[in-house]
């Protein structure tokens, strides 16, 4: 029995290996690679797909999802994990250029409150620019005694790491549009990216523009389609290589 057990722990290990794929690059990823900067990185694919939770794979999923992904509904669990992969990379473009030391010091007239973790004025930090006090509204893996005596850009704060801040974001979203019934795009979202008249919603839109091709939609970016975050790394690895032969 035992021997079985573990059998099919394997086996289910296994599918979830199987059920990942690279999800296509937005174009700051792309320009990034090309300036010189630090690309998305494929392994944040990897860490997205295998946190999305049933309920962001199933019908509960806001309508609105339609529009950067029409046939969403229609699509393998597998295509839906890349779709919020590329969902992710694109919010972060929005929110930190991709780059997971991005903090934001928010001034006391924009939002007047103090994070009851830190007892300092919130910041936003990492590639979703969270906060501490996430630890204590979603269950995030951030820990405030660990990192306070950290520097403030220290890659490795429990913050800043990627697979945290990014769990954590997938958190949040579940929370705002499967326990609360939210859509995705809507003045009430966590992230101003996702709030519909704000200068960075219109930036997260640009983001948005080379959706996986299992979403039928046209891509209305010059990135051709076949494209991932994986190639755009690769490349990007090649040049530095170049240059340093040079």
């Amino acid at each position: 029995m035992l021997a079985a057990a573990v059998l099919v722990l394997s086996s289910a290990g296994s599918l979830l290996a199987q059920a990942v794929k690279p999800a296509p690059a937005t174009p700051i990823d792309v320009k990034k690679a090309e300036l010189g900067g630090d690309p998305w990185d494929p392994q944040w694919d990897v860490i997205i797909e295998k946190a999305i939770p049933p309920e962001m794979l199933s019908l509960q999923v806001p309508h609105d999802v339609r529009r950067f992904c029409p046939n969403f509904y229609n699509m393998s669990e597998v295509d839906k994990r890349a779709f919020w992969a590329y969902f992710f990379q694109a919010l972060a473009g929005a929110e930190a250029c991709l780059e997971p030391t991005t903090r934001v010091k928010h001034s006391e007239r924009v939002i007047a409150r103090i994070d009851p973790v830190t007892e300092k004025i919130v910041r936003s930090e990492g590639l979703l620019q969270l906060s501490y006090w996430d630890q204590q509204r979603y269950g995030c893996a951030f820990d405030w005694q660990r990192d306070r005596s950290l520097k403030a850009d220290d890659p490795g704060k429990t913050i800043l790491q990627p697979k945290n801040n990014l769990e954590c974001g997938i958190r949040i979203l579940d929370s705002q549009i499967i326990d609360q019934h939210r859509p995705l795009i809507t003045k009430k979202s966590y992230w101003a990216p996702l709030q519909p008249g704000r200068y960075s919603h219109r930036n997260f839109l640009k983001q948005m523009t080379n959706p996986p091709p299992a979403c039928g939609i046209e891509s209305r970016s010059k990135i051709a389609q076949s494209k991932t975050t994986t190639s755009v790394k690769q490349e990007a690895e090649q040049r530095q290589i170049a240059k340093e032969e040079h």
